[in-house]
């Protein structure tokens, strides 16, 4: 996969079943910066259910998204917010800045086994987005923050579990792909395939904290900043594999 981005050594994709996308900044590029329109809105939300300045909101906003690993989670817990109400608000966004990518659709549509969108979002959101992308129809269903129940998103253990066991998912043979490489550190103790959509060069607070390796860590396998291609790329090594397993002449009596 020359070209598309670098991955660890000895991790490869032949042996995977199901794949795992999320939604935002994954599926479209982080440069269409849905999240200044949906952050924009989260805080007008929380400034007038909490009668507070705009300025105090979006702080506020930050520190229950890093303490209790979304917005809507905090508000939840701590002021009895309806999840409805917010998701509805905040996901009220122009997806005029989206563009439909065939690209990506015919690379998720080459690739063998099942698809799942898992996201933090709203199945609503991740719908509308992914239609706009013109790749809805091609995942067998989208688990969302409803799914989650709302206090308990990625990346916790219970979230995920919440997922494979949902879908029926053996977790050592599925790849996912996500922006935030804390989502796949409990994807990595699950034993998945972990592919990290790197958009750091967007320089939001949760690409870059923490992320300035060297190297890859542990728990990510493969990391690109372009997620057609390195899909494409996939899906083409997969069938080149299977082409030369079929070869004639070859003895599969080992195998």
């Amino acid at each position: 996969m020359s070209g598309t981005g670098n991955s660890r050594p000895g991790r490869g994709f032949g042996h995977i079943e199901t794949w795992v996308f999320d939604l935002d900044n994954t599926l479209y590029p982080a440069e269409c910066d849905l999240f200044s329109q949906i952050d924009h809105r989260m805080g007008t939300f929380i400034a007038k259910t909490l009668d507070l300045s705009l300025e105090d909101a979006h702080v506020l906003r930050k520190q229950y998204y890093f303490e209790h690993g979304t917005t809507l989670a905090g508000l939840i817990r701590l002021h009895g917010v309806k999840p409805h109400d917010f998701l509805d608000y905040v996901h009220d966004i122009d997806l005029g800045v989206v563009a439909p990518n065939p690209e990506l659709g015919a690379a998720i549509d080459a690739l063998p086994g099942r698809k799942l969108v898992f996201t933090n979002g709203s199945r609503n959101h991740a719908e509308a987005v992914a239609a706009k992308v013109g790749v809805l129809d091609r995942f067998e269903d989208i688990f969302d923050i409803h799914d989650l129940e709302y206090v308990n998103p990625k990346p916790s253990l219970e979230a995920f579990n919440r997922f494979v066991t949902a879908h029926g998912i053996v977790a050592p043979r599925a790849a996912i792909f996500d922006d935030l490489p804390h989502n796949l550190e409990t994807a990595h103790a699950l034993g998945m395939t972990t592919v990290w959509i790197d958009c750091r060069a967007m320089g939001r607070p949760e690409h870059v904290s923490g992320a300035d390796w060297a190297e890859l860590p542990e728990h990510i396998h493969h990391r690109t900043e372009a997620l057609a291609p390195f899909v494409a790329a996939i899906a083409a090594a997969i069938a080149e594999e299977a082409e030369g397993q079929e070869a004639p002449g070859r003895d599969h009596s080992a195998q």
